[in-house]
Order: C-alpha cells, then sequence, then structure tokens
C-alpha cells in the first residue's frame, strides 16, 4: 500500500485497531500506526495533513 491506497489503509487500520474511535484520533498516532500496517511500503516522508484526513475519512466511513 502507498498513502494514496486511502480506502485499503482505511480497511487495514478498521481490522487492526477496532477499539479505536477514528474521529478521535491524532495525526501522529495515525501516521505511526499507517507505518506499521503489513503491507504498506511508501516514503514516510511522503504524507501530509492532507493525506492524513482523507485517510481519516475513509476510516470513518469504514467504521459507520
Amino acid at each position: 500500500m502507498k498513502w494514496t491506497d486511502s480506502l485499503d489503509i482505511a480497511i487495514a487500520l478498521a481490522e487492526h485497531h477496532p477499539e479505536i474511535d477514528p474521529k478521535a484520533i491524532r495525526f501522529t498516532d495515525l501516521h505511526a500506526w499507517i507505518l506499521a500496517l503489513p503491507g504498506f511500503a511508501d516514503d514516510p516522508n511522503r504524507s501530509g495533513e492532507k493525506i492524513l484526513e482523507a485517510i481519516q475519512m475513509a476510516w470513518i466511513d469504514e467504521v459507520e
């Protein structure tokens, strides 16, 4: 997965962190959790607030 795979990342986050409310996360935690996902292989420095926000929104949609 790469940073642009927001839906795939959101699905993986929902599976790996079912106890987390994606509406109440900090972007620093989100960034670390994404980097730790199996299959994630992209430059850690290529993310930004817009990318993390898109992933967060996809994660919220996934759990609702």
